[in-house]
């Protein structure tokens, strides 16, 4: 994956792998995240789901930076597990990936590299099963505004061709958009001329617009 690339590979949604050796069971579980936060309702679904299970192992990766990861062996031994699912995420190239693989244990141990190959094979028949699909690189904001600025926003949007991910009308009006990462500036700097109503080179000097408020959530 290129470092400044506009675009990356995950998977489109959740997907299932088995391996088998000498009586233990593992079951893999891929599924498709933008945060960290967003592994845990997973790994507690299928806590409660396996409640009888050995180890719930997991690795994630998230971004494009290469940073931000995280490999688990929820008590194998060190380097067994975690690793190696962490390991088939990269080799598929992927990101903004989770995978769990669910041990349950035969009677038989395998040793250290038996289960470094399980929980690898695990990993890679689950995203072998998965749908992987290129994605844009996407920043996601929120917007709040009082309703005076709705027909300003909402036509603006429509016109930069703009994805809206939520939106929520209460007491003041909140949307979540998603632009691409690389119209980010161009597009922010077009959002804020229309609802101020004033040029698109005025933008730079522009201080708060009274009523109106855009905040960076995350990228995708």
């Amino acid at each position: 994956m290129k470092e400044h690339s506009d675009q990356y590979l995950t998977i489109e949604g959740k997907s299932e792998g088995l391996f088998r050796d000498r009586g233990s069971k593992f079951l893999a579980y891929a599924f498709p995240i933008f945060s960290e936060e967003a592994c845990t309702p997973h790994l507690e679904a299928l806590k409660k789901e396996h409640p009888k299970a050995r180890h719930h192992c997991y690795a994630y990766r998230i971004g494009l930076d290469g940073n931000r990861f995280r490999a688990n062996d929820d008590g194998e031994p060190g380097g067994t597990a975690g690793r190696p699912i962490l390991g088939q995420i990269d080799s598929f190239g992927l990101t903004n990936v989770l995978v769990v693989v669910v041990r349950y244990f035969g009677g038989t141990l395998l040793g250290a590299s038996g289960l470094i190959q399980a929980y690898k094979q695990a990993a890679a028949d689950a995203l072998q099963n998965s749908q992987i699909v290129e994605r844009l690189v996407e920043s996601v904001f929120q917007i709040k505004f009082d309703y005076a600025h709705m027909s300003q926003v909402m036509n603006i949007l429509k016109a930069l061709d703009i994805e809206l991910l939520s939106q929520d009308f209460g007491l003041e009006a909140q949307l979540n958009i998603a632009i691409r990462q690389s119209e980010v500036a161009d597009k922010l700097e077009k959002i804020k001329a229309a609802v101020a109503g004033v040029h698109l080179e005025m933008v730079p000097d522009l201080g708060d617009i009274p009523g109106f408020e855009m905040f960076f959530l995350y990228t995708r």
